[in-house]
């Protein structure tokens, strides 16, 4: 199957300029709280759909011997944890001030001594040329709507997947709910996020990310809403998938 033109470019300047100038990533209580208390979500449902089995999942490290990727990783956040169950974490982000934060916070923590995330400042399509067919999953999380070509991105995650692998996306969707909620409300209102960290216009629906991972030779699993209580600081699973969503899908075998 034909790839997108490698004179494309995922990499977003100016929105990488925006992150690179958020400082607190690691602060629980600061900026980006919501990241943080997002993993009390996303880090259960990632080893859920990849390990099987009761015994493994409830294991102290269910992760191990899994080889993923974190795409966008920022400071580190969803890295760290998944380092933590025992998963051989290789996080990639465009941001060399953010690269340099998570290898800085990484070597500062005791409980990673024996396993520590591997961090690369490089784009996904840079990456892809050399990892082909080689992670159990990549994680996209909160990044599809901040990259400057949505198919050249999902095509090179697709890439480094083996066949059988698993891509997991959260992302907000496109809807007005949505740019009320997570721009308006969570920027501008209640602080939630950095201002101006989201572009409407980049936001994706389920649809598009879906019908783009297929034509790279995905099938989606499932699609799951997800919804931010700003009272509680908490996500939680919802029906209804108007502000965010979190979609799985599968890499075919070739």
């Amino acid at each position: 199957m034909a790839h997108s033109s490698p004179t494309l470019t995922t990499v977003d300047k100016a929105d990488i300029e925006r992150h690179s100038k958020v400082s607190d990533w690691w602060n629980k209580k600061g900026s980006l709280r919501g990241l943080h208390t997002f993993n009390k979500l996303r880090i259960p449902y990632i080893v859920n759909n990849l390990i099987l089995t009761d015994e493994k999942r409830n294991s102290s490290k269910p992760l191990k011997n899994k080889k993923i990727l974190d795409v966008g990783c920022g400071g580190g956040i969803v890295s760290e944890a998944l380092a933590k169950l025992g998963a051989e974490v290789t996080a990639v982000d465009a941001s060399s001030v953010l690269i340099e934060m998570a290898k800085k916070h990484t070597a500062s923590n005791s409980e990673l001594d024996d396993n520590k995330p591997t961090y690369l400042c490089t784009s996904i399509e840079e990456h892809a040329q050399t990892f082909v067919n080689y992670y159990d999953a990549v994680i996209a999380s909160e990044i599809v709507d901040h990259v400057a070509n949505v198919e050249l991105f999902l095509d090179s995650c697709v890439q480094t997947l083996k066949p059988g692998g698993k891509i997991f996306i959260t992302t907000p969707n496109r809807t007005r709910i949505s740019q009320f909620c997570v721009i308006f409300m969570a920027e501008n209102v209640l602080n939630l996020v950095p201002k101006g960290l989201h572009q409407y216009y980049k936001f994706r629906t389920p649809d598009e990310v879906g019908a783009i991972l297929q034509k790279y030779n995905c099938q989606v699993n499932e699609v799951y809403g997800l919804f931010f209580n700003p009272l509680t600081g908490n996500w939680l699973w919802s029906y209804f998938q108007h502000m965010w969503y979190a979609l799985v899908a599968t890499k075919l075998s070739i």
